[in-house]
């Protein structure tokens, strides 16, 4: 598919990326503890099952184009303890809250550098995770790490005390690229630990790249390809690198001048989604790939896949809870974020209550919207017949003021109707953030300074 210039400028506007609905933006700050404590005592009164997530902020170096929540840390071993310290208190209080050991379908661990924690460090937050919670037999227990500071013994030790998925960053191998946004990991290190990992026989290897950052051509991300499909992962996500410094101050490290502009940038994209397919990968959702015998694969293919703050998931439970500073939960329809602050992350703790700092406790329309902008971000169509069995209302009737956004997106040939079923096209697939912002009731209240990065 060939896009116009004048396409890409067209529809290269500020939107989110819905990894939420509503929007971060859009939840309230200093959300009161006593909500969040309540919808986690509903959850405790249910069966339902849970996903946790736990956040590791430290990270030993700062990476020019983050966009997470991490405090930088020289490795001491007691800045560890005494974060787990109080991961362990945030615990107690979240259990005391539920009053049963919710069962575990999926655990993960973030960052930062989860790998930040040694060895006896990590052994313990295992043994509290295990002390709150029981894991599912066939629990996904995934571990992002960070290639240049894990050791073959972390590695191993890992593998033991039960995380089966792997994910890492790479971002690009060009060795400019990676000073540009200073972060130096050779291939040779990453072929390495890829191998170590496999000889340990962890279930799934994922490993993240990132388009449009300075310095990036088709010819030199097409190179990185060619390497990262040399090491055969089994699930890749290629992210669009977000340039907002006036969210992340340390992203006007970054020059804007060295950034790919917006053609180069969408064609960095659509021949690095061409490479990968030729070599075997199934092209998931927005900007995940996967081995077609990859459960993500399949999960996309039966409409089963789901997404949440952690990307693209099978979501195999049904509420999600996120621990440690920045952690983000959705609890029985609520959405929780614990404070960034690390202080107040404490002092909080130390006071018995829950480290909240923002959250939003879902409407029906948003649960409605909700569910709309995740049929579109994650299979790219909307049965409206599958929705009316579901809700007991008209999708027609329902989104009466949707009606001329809808038509604008078939005018623009990003939608396809086909009997009950609303279809993204192929360039809509490229544009689904822009076919979702039309169902989002928020967005034209929106505040006039930009919150989110552009589509391209």
């Amino acid at each position: 598919m060939t896009l116009l210039r004048s396409d890409i400028e067209k529809y290269n506007i500020p939107g989110p990326r819905y990894t939420s609905y509503p929007t971060a933006p859009e939840w309230e700050d200093q959300f009161p503890e006593s909500r969040a404590a309540d919808a986690i005592h509903r959850f405790g009164q249910s069966n339902r099952t849970l996903s946790l997530y736990i956040h590791i902020p430290f990270c030993q170096s700062m990476c020019y184009y983050c966009g997470c929540n991490v405090i930088i840390r020289k490795d001491n071993p007691q800045t560890g303890d005494k974060y787990l310290d109080y991961l362990e208190k945030e615990m107690d209080i979240t259990r005391g809250h539920m009053k049963r050991k919710p069962l575990l379908k999926q655990f993960h661990i973030g960052g930062g550098t989860p790998n930040f924690l040694t060895i006896d460090q990590m052994q313990r937050l295992m043994e509290m995770v295990s002390t709150h919670f029981d894991f599912d037999p066939t629990a996904e227990i995934a571990i992002e790490i960070d290639p240049r500071v894990i050791t073959p013994p972390q590695l191993a030790h890992l593998k033991e005390v039960g995380f089966n998925r792997l994910s890492m960053g790479i971002q690009d191998f060009n060795p400019i690229v990676q000073k540009a946004v200073n972060r130096i990991q050779p291939y040779e290190d990453i072929q390495t630990l890829i191998e170590q990992a496999r000889s340990l026989q962890f279930e799934s290897i994922n490993c993240d790249l990132i388009y449009g950052l300075p310095f990036q051509t088709t010819e030199t991300f097409s190179d990185t390809i060619e390497k990262i499909v040399t090491l055969s992962p089994d699930r890749i996500a290629l992210y669009s690198y977000a340039h907002v410094p006036w969210l992340k101050s340390h992203q006007s490290l970054i020059r804007e001048k060295d950034l790919p502009e917006s053609q180069q940038k969408m064609s960095i994209f659509m021949m690095a989604t061409k490479q990968l397919t030729a070599s075997g990968y199934q092209a998931i959702a927005m900007d995940h790939f996967a081995k077609e015998s990859d459960d993500m694969a399949k999960a996309f293919k039966t409409g089963k896949l789901h997404r949440n703050f952690m990307g693209y998931t099978l979501k195999p439970a049904d509420d999600y809870l996120g621990m440690g500073t920045s952690a983000i939960g959705l609890v029985d329809h609520t959405f929780i974020q614990n404070t960034k602050d690390i202080k107040t992350y404490y002092s909080t703790l130390d006071s018995g209550l829950l480290p909240v700092s923002r959250g939003k406790s879902l409407t029906q329309d948003d649960r409605i919207r909700q569910w709309v902008i995740q049929q579109l971000m994650c299979s790219f169509l909307v049965d409206t017949q599958q929705f009316e069995s579901i809700f007991g209302i008209s999708f027609r009737s329902y989104f009466e003021k949707e009606t001329d956004h809808l038509k604008w997106c078939k005018s623009e040939g990003l939608l396809i109707e086909k009997s009950s079923v609303l279809i993204a096209s192929e360039k809509g697939r490229l544009f689904v953030r822009l076919i979702c912002m039309g169902f989002d009731a928020y967005l034209p209240h929106q505040k006039q300074e930009p919150a989110f990065s552009k589509a391209v």
